[in-house]
């Protein structure tokens, strides 16, 4: 097994947050909310860890559901017992405090069992995006050091065999999305959940070998706040993806957060539409559902049809995704108002919210979709669109992301660091309890993601004088599409990889339904041939479905600099 980790690694960049500044500023958005939990009477989460959430929701909802899968139901109770079994199963492998356990699955319910056993048996969870690839997957499992890899036997089938070859102390445990119920539906349960995995261990046989004298209490203690839970990982803006390393505190922060600014009762079903392995699908499907001994609706991946005829199934009363999802459901034939006649907190994030399409989804399905902002570093929501307001929209149509939610800070500052004035462009910077330390491993890139204990999000945007903040552009090169971010050296990398590249740069350009899309402008070797449809399907076997190039553009000679640096901006 690897070796635990490093609590006084952690502990040293914890106490970046515990410098202040910017004491003095103005926040104008405590004013104008008749909430009493902004300002002086701030908002005081009930619980500071993911297992004591659980054990809230536990001892509240023991017989209630907690997962939704098609046909069949999990209750609270099942869950513990499932996931207390998992950890047992953990620890038999020899997996300790500290060890990294990767989850590289949809959602499914063996998401939420495996990552509450994580938690159990005192073990870091790694999310892996089940559209990486073999380069992705590789990357992620020798940065984390994995110990065990959880995932779909198609998963294990098409990408994780051959990579696993290089780590031979990994041990794989295959599952398949056909378990938990049996309804079977076709249009998301295909062939890819049948795949022959003979001779690698399988959940469901593990979770069935321990015995039930072996589900003891003794692993059900509370988790340590301030350690790691997971680690997600992100691009930020280094172009290599690096694993916020987020604790359990902030996930059950965020949770309590989520659950009193949205005004979430006890029992109100959560629409899984978020991917688990996201910080939103973790943060406001799992954890949030424990916070509201509420169960979570999962249909394995997005379906438009298929999602909303569950969520109606079982009654959804609250939803966020990203935007190009609730586009895809507005244009569907088949998705109608009455899908969503129960679903009345509709939440959007992670890529710009057209004004259009807010005005003409709230036209068709009757409820408004309202704005949220964060990142993977602020553990989803640091600011948001109160849930009493109307999304304010500024002079250019943009509107408003929102402001800072409770205990939450935020200014946006100069190059310097310093607060702006109202209305002044520059950098959004985010202070509160459910920021990030930092970074796996990589102790630098956690220095620079901070200035004066606030977190630099590398978002460009302005704040107006009633305290709405609004998002410009990103300060870098980072591509939006879909709510998924795109570093441009990721893929440039890629395609530098085939024979027939000579230069190659990747831009972000406006995409009706995406946001943003990936472009690939490049040129070629003396004497090469090579079409644009034959660079995109090169690069879409080597990369997530959400990163490969959609538009490529060959070029003799691209344009530079004096120094010969490629002009990005002249492409775009």
């Amino acid at each position: 097994m690897l070796g635990p980790w490093c609590p006084s690694l952690f502990l040293h960049s914890f106490q970046r947050h515990k410098m202040t500044s910017t004491s003095a500023r103005i926040r104008p958005w405590e004013t104008f909310s008749p909430d009493p939990a902004f300002g002086s009477n701030p908002f005081q989460a009930r619980y500071t860890d993911t297992l004591s959430v659980f054990h809230h929701a536990l001892q509240r909802a023991s017989t209630l559901a907690a997962i939704h899968y098609f046909d069949q139901t999990i209750s609270y109770a099942e869950l513990n017992r499932l996931s207390t079994r998992f950890a047992l199963a953990l620890r038999h492998l020899g997996v300790e405090p500290g060890d990294r356990v990767a989850l590289y699955m949809q959602n499914i319910p063996q998401f939420i069992i495996c990552a509450l056993g994580i938690w159990k048996a005192g073990a870091i969870g790694v999310t892996i995006n089940p559209m990486n690839r073999a380069r992705e997957l590789h990357l992620l499992l020798d940065d984390s050091g994995a110990s065990v890899l959880i995932l779909q036997k198609g998963l294990y089938q098409e990408v994780a065999q051959e990579v696993l070859a290089d780590f031979p102390a990994v041990v794989p445990i295959v599952t398949s999305a056909r378990e938990f119920q049996s309804r079977n539906d076709e249009r998301v349960i295909t062939a890819e959940d049948d795949v022959d995995c003979t001779g690698v261990q399988n959940l469901a046989d593990m979770l069935g070998a321990v015995p039930d004298e072996a589900l003891v209490q003794t692993l059900l203690t509370k988790a340590q706040a301030n350690t790691p839970a997971m680690l997600v990982y992100t691009s930020g803006t280094t172009g290599q993806p690096k694993g916020a390393i987020v604790t359990h505190s902030n996930l059950a922060v965020d949770a309590e957060l989520f659950r009193e600014w949205m005004a979430l009762e006890d029992g109100a079903a959560l629409v899984g539409l978020a991917p688990l392995f996201h910080i939103t699908g973790l943060v406001a499907n799992i954890v949030l559902a424990f916070a509201c001994c509420a169960p979570v609706i999962l249909s394995k991946r997005f379906h438009p049809v298929v999602l909303a005829e569950t969520a109606q199934e079982y009654g959804g009363t609250f939803i966020i995704g990203a935007i190009t999802a609730f586009i895809a459901m507005m244009n569907s034939g088949e998705v109608k108002r009455d899908h969503f006649e129960s679903i009345s907190k509709i939440y959007t994030g992670g890529a710009p919210v057209p004004l259009s399409v807010t005005r003409q989804f709230e036209q068709k399905f009757g409820h408004p979709i309202r704005s949220t902002y964060g990142l993977t570093e602020s553990t989803a929501l640091a600011l948001s669109v109160p849930r009493t307001m109307t999304t304010p929209v500024d002079e250019h149509g943009s509107l408003a992301v929102g402001v800072p939610v409770y205990n939450t800070d935020a200014f946006i500052a100069d190059d310097n660091g310093e607060p702006l004035a109202a209305g002044q462009v520059g950098e959004i910077m985010l202070k509160g309890p459910q920021i990030v330390a930092g970074y796996w491993n990589k102790p630098e890139a956690s220095d620079d993601a901070f200035k004066n204990g606030y977190l630099r999000t590398g978002d460009v945007g302005y704040m107006n004088e009633e305290g709405w903040f609004f998002i410009v552009d990103r300060k870098k090169d980072m591509i939006n599409a879909s709510g998924y971010k795109v570093w441009p050296r990721e893929v440039e990398e890629v395609l530098y990889g085939h024979p027939a590249v000579r230069e190659a740069a990747v831009v972000g350009v406006p995409d009706q339904y995406r946001g943003e899309t990936v472009k690939a402008v490049v040129s070629l070797k003396s004497g090469q041939e090579l079409s644009e449809e034959e660079l995109i399907e090169f690069c879409k076997k080597r990369l997530a479905a959400y990163k490969y190039p959609r538009i490529v553009q060959i070029m003799d000679e691209l344009p530079k600099t004096a120094t010969g640096k490629i002009l990005r901006r002249a492409l775009r």
